[in-house]
């Protein structure tokens, strides 16, 4: 953060050298309020409808609610955020910002793991049926934050640069594998209708959702995966525009995931069940 002089306020804009183009940190900043007002009653929503589930649980559901906590905690640190970032300025605040930037940097792999769930629910029912124990995927669960917390600490303790390659390798496989997860369930349902004049009802709602979760991965991920090629670009227009811009959709995806979550269990009647399509008994007859 750079000041004025030792007791001004921070700077809005970050950096001395933004102050010809701040446009970056606006929209930066109405990101976080949206997330605050929107992000967390949507996560909380979500947690609670699938705690409150007695029957009918999905698969994904272990993943979706470490996902729905992940987002939640980003979202409720943003007062903390823009208190620090435009008025204290506090070193130890900053150690909290960038451990609550850690934990979601790496929070896309609870969607990949949703996405790899229901493709195998899709494109390879049979082993998908034989492997529904849900043991196997709190593992998977415990195992990814076992990775996420310890990036966090790094990012929190040894700062942002100590751990920008960990995350654009993170960023390119999440981005590769969910496309690719997406990809394939589209392929399997259209060519389950091919020859046939109508596709089913069910079918065609859980074809619509995969290319809107696709859009949505391609629209809050694909961004980041630009990253890495930060030294085509100026340091004022990476640093001031790129970098925060990229960052900004990135965390749109704390109100976006919910909001699709939300807007699914209410298409299908409250069965709500991840990310890309809904689970196989209710929704779809793979």
């Amino acid at each position: 953060m750079n000041s004025s002089g030792p007791f001004a306020s921070p700077l809005w804009y970050q950096y001395q050298m933004c102050a010809v183009a701040p446009y970056g940190f606006v929209f930066y900043y109405g990101v976080k309020v949206f997330n605050l007002v929107v992000g967390t009653p949507c996560n909380g929503l979500v947690i609670w409808q699938i705690a409150a589930k007695k029957s009918d649980a999905c698969t994904s559901d272990v993943f979706i609610i470490s996902l729905a906590v992940l987002d939640a905690y980003f979202c409720l640190m943003v007062p903390t955020e823009l208190l620090n970032s435009l008025l204290l300025d506090d070193a130890r605040i900053w150690y909290l910002q960038r451990f609550s930037y850690g934990v979601k940097d790496l929070g896309v792999l609870f969607l990949v793991c949703v996405c790899v769930d229901r493709h195998m629910a899709v494109v390879h029912p049979v082993l998908f049926a034989s492997n529904q124990n849900n043991k196997i995927r709190t593992g998977i669960s415990v195992a990814t934050w076992a990775v996420i917390m310890p990036y966090a600490l790094a990012k929190c303790i040894l700062g942002s640069r100590s751990v920008n390659g960990v995350f654009s390798c993170v960023v390119l496989f999440a981005f590769a594998v969910m496309v690719l997860c997406n990809i394939s369930v589209i392929w399997v349902l259209r060519r389950s209708v091919a020859g046939k004049e109508v596709m089913h009802p069910a079918k065609k709602r859980a074809l619509k959702m995969v290319l809107t979760v696709l859009a949505i991965i391609v629209v809050n991920y694909l961004p980041p995966v630009l990253m890495p090629f930060a030294s085509y670009y100026s340091l004022m227009e990476f640093t001031c525009q790129i970098r925060i811009s990229v960052y900004s959709i990135m965390d749109l995806s704390c109100s976006v995931e919910p909001l699709l979550y939300i807007t699914k269990m209410e298409c299908v009647g409250g069965r709500g069940c991840g990310c890309c399509v809904a689970r196989t008994p209710h929704c779809i007859n793979v």
